[in-house]
């Protein structure tokens, strides 16, 4: 039996590592890129270096395109990366994707940055988009070039993320991993904008989801409309710390501190259209997510012990 061959771009991030165990799983065989790992490794690669891209995707049934600036903080400190990355680099994979004689599906990883300070909650994938820092109108952009190449023939989808998480192995200063660690091994859990209000969405459901769409493209449907991959629930920061804090076996101190003035302050999505086109909603609350992952955190303390020196 053939194995169908799909290429994750940012394989080596959160969604992308977790999401090549599943396919893993689910019989494919996967192809990976990403530039963070050692120039040795075999899935080594800059989204950049079309030569490479073409050579990875060249016998691939679909490429899923998570690669890229992922973080708001990053695109304000060097906009010219975030664009060069988020769009550019997403125009030269759409571009070799067209020309393949195999035309391999393409799904891109969106945010729900795109919509800036939504006027309505929950909002829907219709709502207007109006990025409100550099991250987000590179995410914009590059949503516009997936639907013109669309137009152009290529079958493609859009997914828009919202605070994923549920990984030990996620960036360290991201909400939800920096609240369950402080709660893990004690400390003080720093919280900008209390009352700042977020969809937050578990990797495993966030995973679920994706592949869905993978199927529904390899049934060959080449009009998904922009999808929401989200909880349909909001919790404000505060409220996350305290779920937190309520797990921890340890000291933990609040600290708070004002919104960061590029961020948007408050957002949950509507998953109903997801659901109703592809029979998928989330399954893991954020108060069962976030006692996992205080878990998780406390058993990789238990055998690291340069992670128990950092214990109160």
């Amino acid at each position: 039996m053939i194995k169908s061959k799909i290429l994750i771009t940012g394989v080596k991030g959160l969604i992308g590592t977790a999401l090549k165990d599943q396919l893993l799983k689910l019989n494919f065989e996967v192809k990976g890129l990403d530039n963070a790992y050692p120039a040795h490794h075999p899935d080594y690669g800059d989204i950049q270096d079309q030569q490479l891209l073409k050579k990875f995707a060249a016998s691939c049934v679909g490429i899923v395109h998570l690669a890229g600036v992922s973080r708001v903080i990053t695109g304000e400190k060097n906009p010219p990366l975030c664009w060069n990355s988020n769009v550019e680099g997403t125009q030269k994979i759409l571009d070799i994707a067209k020309n393949l004689t195999t035309k391999p599906w393409v799904i891109y990883a969106s945010s729900r940055e795109v919509y800036g300070q939504p006027d309505q909650l929950p909002v829907k994938e219709d709502a207007p988009l109006l990025p409100l820092n550099v991250y987000a109108r590179s995410k914009a952009a590059a949503e516009e070039l997936v639907l013109n190449y669309r137009k152009q023939g290529l079958q493609t989808a859009i997914i828009r993320f919202s605070n994923v998480y549920g990984s030990t192995g996620d960036h360290s200063d991201r909400v939800i991993p920096a609240f369950c660690k402080a709660a893990a091994i004690g400390g003080t859990i720093r919280i900008e904008g209390g009352e700042n209000i977020f969809d937050f969405t578990h990797i495993d459901d966030v995973i679920a989801g994706i592949i869905k769409v993978i199927n529904k493209l390899q049934s060959r449907c080449f009009d998904l409309p922009a999808l929401h991959l989200v909880s349909g629930h909001g919790t404000s920061l505060l409220q996350a710390a305290q779920i937190a804090k309520s797990f921890s076996k340890k000291l933990v101190k609040f600290l708070y501190a004002p919104s960061r003035i590029f961020d948007v302050n408050s957002f949950y999505g509507d998953p109903t259209l997801t659901g109703q086109l592809l029979d998928w909603r989330v399954k893991i609350s954020i108060e069962e997510g976030i006692a996992q992952l205080v878990r998780d955190f406390r058993t990789e303390a238990a055998h690291d012990h340069s992670f128990n020196s950092l214990m109160v």
